[in-house]
């Protein structure tokens, strides 16, 4: 994603008609476009790890050893994966798919289903800093010295001087910058670090809870909009 909060995208082919009708559309949808012409610069670009999408221009086989290094690459693995094809056409590993010719009506509904799954994607894996103070309580009902420090839909980051452990649940209230009122968390930890630093899981919020974290989380996620409607 770009400073401007831009989806990215990285368009293969060798067909100059493909590339002018594909790059337009993308860029209605306010999602920025890089072209290149083979598999290995295409998969040094996306080694950057800035891609949310990419579309290939499918060849077969070449095609699909390609998608096969994409999915075993651990940096790529939330990159949305659109292919042009024939209509009888195999698409191991591809997500979307654009069937010849490529016309604006033909390519509107993929390209929604594209841009639905890297927001879905996004809100998903993005995490906020809010390095909030507070004390939470395990199962044992001991109190442990923690700070949040970052929060998303489905997790998030703190930091502590106590040993965490994976699998512990901790129980907390927290208070999200600029909100009037506590929100209480129950959430599980999914990994640690000898250094004190612990990713964690939401196991339980109340549902008016959940509700006015999600509504802090939305006005946090700001995605440069379509210039289509959607």
């Amino acid at each position: 994603m770009t400073p401007e909060m831009a989806f990215e995208c990285l368009l293969l082919s060798h067909d100059p008609a493909t590339y002018a009708t594909l790059s337009a559309l993308l860029r209605d949808f306010s999602i920025c476009v890089e072209h290149c012409l083979t598999a290995s610069e295409a998969m040094r670009r996306l080694s950057k790890g800035s891609h949310d999408l990419i579309v290939i221009d499918w060849e077969g086989d070449t095609s699909s050893a390609f998608v096969h290094e994409i999915r075993k690459s651990p940096l790529m693995q939330r990159l949305t994966i659109m292919a042009i094809c024939a209509e009888n056409c195999s698409l191991p590993g591809v997500h979307v798919a654009i069937r010849r010719p490529v016309t604006p009506a033909k390519a509107a509904a993929p390209l929604r289903s594209a841009y639905y799954r890297m927001l879905r994607d996004h809100r998903l894996h993005a995490r906020y800093a809010i390095m909030t103070r507070l004390t939470a309580t395990d199962k044992n009902s001991r109190k442990i010295p923690v700070t949040i420090t970052d929060i998303g839909y489905g997790g998030l980051g703190i930091k502590s001087g106590e040993t965490l452990v994976v699998g512990d649940v901790l129980s907390f209230v927290v208070l999200l910058p600029g909100s009037m009122k506590q929100i209480h968390i129950e959430a599980r930890v999914l990994w640690n670090r000898e250094y004190g630093v612990a990713g964690c899981g939401f196991l339980r919020i109340p549902p008016v809870d959940l509700d006015m974290l999600h509504g802090w989380l939305d006005n946090k996620t700001r995605v440069k909009p379509p210039l289509v409607s959607l």
